[in-house]
Order: C-alpha cells, then structure tokens, then sequence
C-alpha cells in the first residue's frame, strides 16, 4: 500500500480547502444555515463547475471526472473541516452510486451527467431510522429495514406501465430541496415483500416535503410523504436491489470517516489556537502542562482515525476497482473487506466527538454559546451517529460479521 498522495490528489485537497475558506467561513456557513434549502446554491454552483465535485467517482462516460472512492473521499475531509453545508452527502456520495449500480443504461444516461455537471441534486430516501442498517454498518442490510408487507415504510404497487407509492419517510438528507429522490420501497405483499429502489421527481403530485429541525443543521434533512405518487422503477426487477445498497456501505463509511477526521483537525487547530491566546494567571493556558497532555491525546486521536480513514477509503477503491494485491498489507484486505469503512467512521466520529469536547471546554464561556462555532463541531459528531451510528453498534456489527468472538479458543 502507497500512504503517498498522487500530485492530482494534493491538487484537489488544495484547491477545494482554499475555495472553501473564501467562500465558508462561519458567517457565511449559518447565512446559508438560514435559507430555505440549508445551503448556498452559489456555493455547490462553484464546486461543480470549477472542480466539478458532484461527479468526482462517477465514470467519464457519464460527465463524471473518472476518479475513485480514495478522491471523493479527500475531498469530504476538505468539506468536513469546513462543516460545508451542500448537496454533497445526499447527491455524489449517496444517491449517484446507486443510480449507477443499479439504472438502466437509459436512466444512466439521462441522470447521471445532470448530477456530474451539478444541474441535478439527488437524495436517498430510506423508511425510519434504518440508513445505517441499510448501507449494512449496523445490520446485515438484507432488506428487512424496509419492513415488510403492509407494515409501514413505503408500499409500492404497480399502474398501468408505471408505479404509484405510498408512505412516508422521516430524516431524508435533503429531502426539501432534492430535485429527484431515490426513494425504497416494497411491493408484492406480505408474502412476497421485497424491496426495490424508485426514482420520484420533486415536482410530482402528491409529494409532500417538509423540513425538519435537526441536531446538526449542516445536514439538513426532511420528511417526505408520499401520497399515490407516480414513480419510475430504478433498474429492473432484481432479486437483490437491497444488496446494491448495502455493497456501497463501505465507501459511504470511508468517505464519512475522512469526512469526520477533517472536521476533528479543524476542531484542534482552533482550540489550540485560542489556549495560545487565552491567558489566566498571567501565562497563556497553553503552556500548562495538563492542557499540553489532554491536547496531544486528542493530537493522537484524530491521527489515529485519519490513517484508519484513509485505509477505509484506499480499500474501497481498490475493491471496487478490482485491483490487483500483493501478498501483505494488500492481501489482507479480503479478510477485512466490508469491514473496515465502518470501523474508520465509528474511530472518525469518535475522534470527532473528542475532539469537539475538549474544544469546548477549553474555550470556556465562550465555547458554550450558539455564537461560537464550536458547538457545530459537536452537533456534526452527535448527529451522525443518529443517522449512521451508534459507534457502539458500528464496531459490534463490524465484530460480528468477522465472527470475532465465535469459535475461536483464547490462550491463557
């Protein structure tokens, strides 16, 4: 494994942190919080057209750039420092792949380069509470999260030569502003419910989208009603459209985790530039032994979870790539495989969590207001583990898939 970064990629880390430093700093970053869509248009106007952000993994074919996980996921430790409000989570991270994992030549063509050019925003729409379940990084991701029959969720029946859905569907990332919705649902009753993906347009009649208050309000997110909606069926009628889904969870961990770990960083070069500043008894707090130590821990935290977060996302590329690997670190990746992206975000969030505590504390009074942007690192934190968390069921789904703890003699 090459822990070097290419020339293209230190290219794309430099120009998106310098685009987004002028363009989001923390009053520009609640100014976009206050508007009705959650972010600055102007803002995912210029990440598309001069980096071209929405189609960074989506192949040249379509209008993408052609370039890998490992990318996209450079690029989200950079969005994440920034906490940048936009359509990047919902639309290239999530709904794009499976768009084209799944649609139809024709449904590719016709979507895809819209979304690479940064003309068309996307959002997955998944029933509950069940996106980390469904992404399998907290559950096997076999379909059951969609439930089952006619017990809640999304039903889908068919119409003619098309499909009408009805249902609703809680914390959608940008589900207000979402101009096409991928939405899950399942059909063929209660004895044979399976569950398949469909394309909903927002200007249907019969959707309802209301947004929500969310903890962390850089993830803007909504509740969608659909009310005998006309939908179009994503793909054909396969037996694993649910296991499409769960096959890109470890490439929407490893993008999450390098996502968190910018975050982290940012969140302490801030702190430890104001205990170089902040002074009590005539000394700035800095220099105290006891801020020196509970700083390096975090210095060693974040590390930690950035190199965990960087392997995530080597290993997602080249296992969607099919690369070749070489008998050592390479070769152990088949052992680890599918693992490892929930592993790095659940050390990510909480080297993040961390991270944001101490920043907290050591900016005292100030650290506590809403003025202050330290609670935004928090919230960030707090909130992803509501939707793709707990850390806790992170790590015990990632042991039980290795079969960790069975069957295996412990030496004493």
């Amino acid at each position: 494994m090459d822990a070097g970064f290419t020339a293209e990629q230190d290219e794309i880390r430099r120009t998106l942190r310098e685009l987004l430093h002028k363009r989001c700093g923390p009053e520009e970053l609640r100014a976009a919080l206050d508007t009705p869509a959650g972010y600055d248009p102007v803002l995912w106007t210029a990440l598309s057209d001069q980096l071209g952000l929405p189609g960074l993994a989506l192949p040249e074919a379509y209008g993408g750039v052609g370039c890998s996980v490992t990318e996209l996921a450079l690029a989200a430790e950079e969005t994440g420092r920034a906490l940048a409000p936009s359509p990047f989570l919902a639309t290239a991270v999530l709904a794009a792949p499976l768009i084209l994992a799944l649609g139809t030549e024709a449904q590719r063509a016709a979507l895809l380069p819209r979304i690479a050019a940064g003309a068309l925003t996307a959002a997955l729409a998944v029933p509950g509470t069940a996106l980390g379940t469904a992404l399998a990084l907290t559950g096997t991701g076999d379909g059951d999260w969609a439930g089952g029959g006619r017990a809640g969720g999304v039903q889908a029946r068919r119409a003619g030569d098309g499909w009408r859905l009805y249902g609703q569907v809680d914390q959608v990332l940008d589900g207000h502003s979402a101009e096409l919705l991928v939405v899950a649902a399942h059909t063929g009753g209660f004895a044979r419910s399976r569950t398949l993906f469909f394309l909903v347009t927002g200007d249907v009649a019969g959707l309802v989208r209301v947004r929500q208050t969310a903890l962390d309000a850089t993830r803007p997110q909504a509740r969608v009603q659909l009310r005998d909606v006309e939908a179009r069926l994503l793909g054909e009628e396969g037996p694993d459209a649910a296991g499409a889904l769960a096959a890109l969870g470890d490439s929407v961990a490893a993008v999450l985790a390098c996502e968190a770990v910018g975050a982290a960083g940012h969140a302490l070069e801030r702190t430890v530039e104001h205990v170089k500043q902040r002074e009590q008894f005539g000394r700035a707090i800095g220099s105290f032994q006891a801020v020196k130590h509970r700083l390096a821990d975090v210095y060693v935290q974040v590390q930690a979870a950035r190199s965990a977060a960087y392997f995530a996302a080597w290993g997602a590329a080249h296992e969607s790539g099919g690369a070749a690997r070489s008998a050592s670190l390479e070769g152990r990746w088949r052992e680890t495989g599918g693992r490892v992206g929930g592993l790095a975000l659940a050390q990510g969030l909480e080297a993040l969590r961390g991270a944001a505590a101490e920043g907290i504390q050591f900016h005292g009074g100030i650290g506590f207001t809403w003025e202050h942007e330290a609670h935004l690192f928090f919230k960030r934190a707090s909130g992803d583990e509501l939707l793709f968390g707990p850390v806790h069921r992170l790590r015990a789904h990632a042991a039980d898939a290795a079969r960790l703890f069975e069957g295996r003699e412990v030496a004493v």
